[in-house]
């Protein structure tokens, strides 16, 4: 418990600075790196011919986000149905089969990284480098572009601006991913994480039997996977061996890494939000002289709006970080009757050095910021441990991954600002503008899109012989597998529960449908609800305007989360991981 709660505090240390920094290059504000980085950026705009004082509405900016999204999904299919090629392919790796090759790029392109193949045995260093890589940088600056326009939008300081794609696409390439990794994987190149091109070493083990021992640029793709919330890795087995993840030093790394910029995202929406209303109060009393505020060090940091969200979002984490870890802790009763001690708990499918408490920690962290690497097999979890890694893939607003996660929650702060109106009779308002009939139509449609992505598919894999082929283990853990799968798809994340035998046709498009939709659909519907919120005019607070700046509001969006949930994924996990639990138990 004292491991956790040391690693929490240290988490919040760390991303107060990083989250003024991030609002810095969001607003377009000086940073102390401006003199280097502002002539590498001047540099990529030449050559690709873009113009950065080109401003976009948000119609142009998702149109501008999707065609290149499109264009590089081409090329990475292209290189992964090739990448036998003597280039970079010391291991003699063939070319990925069709489907295969389809659901990889999806799923890197859409930052999901579900892989359905081995990675020291599947791609050549040619692809982790070009596809996988590459991928795991632009997937996750798209994403974290997309939130900023979102961003810009809800603050309104324009009625059609919502900044230029291109231009946050490098800056947040170039002054956050790029930085950032090359400390961070020379941290896990210090920790013994191998970064070279040398080819497998192959060793005699003590029984006298050949073992390969996989080589190649695993710091500079572990990075990035974390920092990106990417998720995936370079070996099959992922950030639970040794070889991605040796010590516990290195497991430290790894969790502040995916933890670190969905946080700071939340703190620039509210200093974002904050710097806007300043302004806007500041117009419209005609004065120049800086009002001093009465606030308290929190409000400071984040902005009260940012403070909010960032709240219910830690309360959500809690609570499933508490559930994981007592579950954990509690052992399986099944191997307590044929007299295995169960007093460490469960530790099956789990690393030694890590434990139980790094492991839970790392479980729900991997699947609240959506970053789907894995430092334990989720498969051996029990039930009610595996549950919630299930659930808060289903919810997808626990912090979330590359920006999305904020933007998912605000759909969810939308959703309560006109629940709690209808309640007290009043038009609705969130951020000083009136949510009406359209803003909530998109907000409706972009929240139902995600659980009905999830169980669709999960009831046209337990319904085909297509679907039933690939799932390995009966009864509920079989359905939770399947759950899991489309969850993680879904909801970008990329991890699975494993035992799925998920590289066929059947498994290959379907997961890639729900990636490709459960990413650019979103996107697309909430840069339309910015749009159109910031093209309305702010409307002055009043004696009925519901506080969504405070904590009783942070309490009511968790319920709201929650009672959605309920609703809509309950029947799901009762005949999975619930029924698996009473079972096991009974």
């Amino acid at each position: 418990m004292l491991q956790i709660v040391l690693t929490l505090i240290i988490y919040l240390i760390i991303v107060i600075p990083v989250g003024i920094y991030m609002y810095h290059i969001a607003a377009g504000k000086h940073t102390f790196a401006d003199p280097v980085f502002n002539r590498v950026d001047g540099v990529i705009y030449k050559v690709c011919g873009v113009d950065p004082n080109k401003k976009m509405n948000w119609k142009q900016y998702a149109l501008a986000l999707l065609g290149t999204n499109a264009v590089m999904i081409a090329v990475g299919y292209l290189i992964l149905r090739i990448q036998s090629i003597a280039f970079f392919n010391p291991n003699g790796i063939e070319n990925m089969e069709p489907t295969l090759a389809f659901n990889t790029i999806i799923s890197f392109m859409t930052n999901t990284n579900l892989q359905h193949y081995s990675g020291e045995s599947g791609l050549s260093y040619l692809s982790q480098m070009l596809v996988i890589i590459f991928m795991m940088f632009v997937s996750a600056a798209t994403g974290y572009a997309a939130c900023v326009a979102f961003i810009r939008g809800l603050a309104g300081r324009t009625k059609d601006n919502v900044g230029n794609f291109f231009v946050d696409l490098v800056r947040i390439t170039t002054r956050i991913l790029i930085p950032f990794s090359i400390v961070g994987g020379l941290l896990l190149v210090w920790q013994g994480v191998p970064q070279n091109f040398s080819s497998n070493t192959i060793v005699e083990t003590l029984e006298g039997a050949k073992q390969a021992i996989a080589q190649g640029p695993v710091a500079a793709l572990e990075i990035i996977k974390h920092l990106g919330t990417n998720g995936g890795g370079f070996l099959g087995a992922n950030s639970s061996t040794p070889i991605e993840n040796p010590t516990i030093i290195s497991n430290i790394i790894e969790l502040f890494s995916m933890m670190l910029l969905p946080g700071a995202c939340v703190i620039t929406f509210g200093k974002m939000i904050r710097s806007s209303k300043k302004e806007r109060e500041k117009a419209e009393s005609g004065s120049t002289a800086l009002q001093v505020e009465k606030r308290g060090v929190v409000s400071r940091i984040f902005g009260r709006e940012g403070r909010t969200i960032f709240l219910a979002m830690g309360i959500l984490f809690i609570i499933g970080l508490g559930v994981c870890f007592w579950a954990e802790t509690q052992g399986n009763p099944a191997l307590e009757e044929v007299g295995l001690s169960q007093s460490m708990g469960s530790m099956e499918g789990k690393e030694v050095r890590f434990g139980i408490a790094q492991s839970a920690l790392f479980t729900t962290t991997t699947t609240s910021f959506t970053t789907g690497t894995v430092n334990n097999m989720h498969d051996t979890l029990t039930p009610l441990g595996g549950m919630i890694p299930l659930l808060h893939m289903m919810l997808n607003v626990v912090f979330g991954g590359k920006g999305v996660g904020l933007m998912n929650m605000i759909m969810y702060a939308i959703l309560a600002v006109f629940i709690c109106g209808l309640m007290i009779g009043r038009t609705p308002e969130y951020l000083g503008k009136k949510i009406e009939g359209r803003e909530m139509k998109l907000t409706a449609l972009c929240i139902i899109i995600h659980p009905f992505l999830i169980l669709a598919f999960s009831a046209i894999a337990v319904a085909v012989p297509a679907g039933v082929e690939g799932i390995t283990n009966p009864g509920f853990h079989g359905l939770s597998q399947v759950l899991y799968e489309y969850a993680s798809s879904a909801a970008n994340n990329g991890s699975g529960f494993e035992g799925l035998a998920d590289n066929t046709a059947f498994w290959n498009i379907t997961a890639g449908l729900a990636m490709f939709f459960g990413r650019y659909l979103s996107i697309v519907i909430q840069l339309a609800i910015a749009g159109s919120l910031m093209r309305k005019r702010f409307v002055s607070e009043s004696v009925g305007t519901l506080k969504t700046g405070t904590i009783s509001f942070a309490v009511i969006l968790v319920f709201v989360v929650y009672i959605f949930a309920a609703l809509t994924f309950f029947p799901a996990l009762a005949l999975g991981p619930i029924a698996e639990h009473l079972t096991l138990w009974g």
